[in-house]
């Protein structure tokens, strides 16, 4: 055999390997062929670009109902978050998507936005977040054992401090009565646009906070302050990862404005 031949045996064996690996990691994808080819490139782009570092192993389970909950400081979170969604203490488990609760205005921003949206079963928020509809919508998820991927912040936020939070989160996990996952985004891309974020290199670095349970409360009624107690619980542990001054912290009050920008 040729040198020419060895060489090119060499490559059509490690490409049919690829593929039996790509076709293997497939079917145990939940969210389709799409999704896993979106996944890759978010594996490319967000490790070379932004040089992605976490500061341990994903704990996100394998399985069941789980809330995925961190701060938000620009439209690449969900991205990141999604990053390592292959890593659980299963290896032949299944590549779990989470579901994120987004505003409506970018659900139909651009068509293939939309293609993404959809692939990844994203549940829309009217900008107002009086409608309950989604929140319901969440609770139906959780109970079917997904994950759900929340920015209890409503909206991007430019500033140095965490804004006030939605208190829906804490009612979500008291109606749910599934863990809750902190989740810290440190220096994530921003921006005056939605596109400039992704341009804007820098490294990112995550931190995962343990999971949070909340059975001390189950038997409560649940209420407003009940719901803000929680939350605030859940933020404050969003905090300590990011090493955020927490002190006066608080929950947005019912009727008040929400910072969707």
């Amino acid at each position: 055999m040729t040198p020419n031949q060895t060489a090119a045996l060499i490559v059509t064996i490690l490409l049919l390997g690829w593929l039996v690996l790509m076709a293997r990691d497939i079917r145990r994808f939940d969210g389709g062929m799409f999704v896993y080819f979106l996944y890759m490139a978010v594996r490319l782009y967000a490790g070379v670009c932004f040089r992605l570092r976490t500061n341990r192993r994903c704990p996100f389970p394998a399985s069941g109902p789980a809330i995925i909950v961190a701060n938000h400081r620009s439209p690449l979170d969900p991205m990141f978050l999604s990053y390592n969604i292959h890593v659980n203490e299963d290896p032949q488990g299944i590549f779990r998507v989470i579901r994120f609760l987004m505003v409506d205005t970018y659900y139909d921003i651009h068509p293939f936005v939309s293609k993404i949206c959809r692939s990844m079963n994203v549940i829309p928020v009217s900008r107002s977040g009086k409608d309950m509809g989604p929140i319901k919508q969440a609770v139906r998820a959780l109970k079917d054992g997904n994950l759900i991927g929340i920015f209890p912040e409503a909206g991007i936020n430019l500033g140095k401090s965490l804004l006030p939070a939605d208190p829906g989160v804490g009612w979500l996990a008291l109606t749910a009565k599934c863990p809750v996952y902190p989740v810290f985004i440190h220096n994530a891309p921003v921006g005056h646009t939605m596109v400039q974020p992704f341009f804007n290199f820098q490294p990112v670095r995550m931190s995962y906070g343990e999971p949070m349970t909340f059975e001390k409360y189950y038997s409560q009624k649940k209420n407003f302050e009940l719901s803000a107690e929680v939350t605030l619980e859940i933020m404050n542990e969003v905090g300590r990862l990011g090493g955020e001054d927490m002190t006066g912290y608080r929950c947005l009050e019912p009727g008040e404005e929400r910072h969707t920008s």
